[in-house]
């Protein structure tokens, strides 16, 4: 049995995310992820074939950790908890926040790796399937009420905060309930 590696994916992917939420996704290259872990370039090419694969790995393994809790939420039938996951999830976050909410895939990401297509494909399947499911059992919610309250106003709400590289304050988690509850019932 062969040693474990001394620089594993997920060390690699970490490296990769505080380099690209610090100073952007033109700064992410293999030499400064490899210099962040303090490893030989060779290492992330052993890992990842290139910086896309790398980048886009990332920015998966970003989204998926993402979804879990507002998905878990839908599961609940709370909508309020799906809407507050945004920013929850950016205070708890930061630097996967940046990388998620600051910036679009096609901004870290020149051309998607062959090997993640598959990944890219089903992506937000889930999401779309539990946002399906809570609107299926309450028939009084139109879905686009649904994604507007519990996706598009918490996104905007944090989006600038963050842009100003500060966490959305408390007041965010008020104004984005508010909104929810007064989309969803009306």
């Amino acid at each position: 049995m062969g040693r474990p590696a001394r620089y594993d994916e997920a060390r690699i992917l970490d490296a990769a995310l505080a380099v690209t939420a610090e100073d952007g996704p033109g700064a992410a290259t293999i030499a400064a992820i490899a210099d962040r872990l303090g490893a030989p370039s060779g290492s992330l090419y052993h890992r990842f074939r290139s910086r896309d694969l790398l980048l886009a790995s990332l920015w998966t393994r970003t989204v998926r950790r993402f979804q879990e809790g507002y998905i878990e939420a839908l599961a609940r039938d709370d909508a309020e908890a799906a809407a507050l996951h945004t920013p929850r999830w950016c205070r708890e976050h930061p630097d996967q926040a940046a990388v998620l909410l600051l910036y679009r895939r096609q901004d870290l990401v020149a051309r998607w790796p062959t090997e993640l297509a598959g990944d890219l494909g089903t992506l937000n399947v889930r999401a779309a399937k539990a946002l399906d499911a809570f609107t299926a059992r309450r028939p009084g919610v139109d879905r686009e009420r649904a994604v507007f309250a519990t996706v598009d106003v918490p996104y905007g709400a944090v989006r600038r905060h963050l842009l100003a590289g500060r966490p959305p304050p408390p007041l965010v988690d008020e104004l984005v309930v508010t909104t929810c509850r007064a989309v969803l019932t009306s």
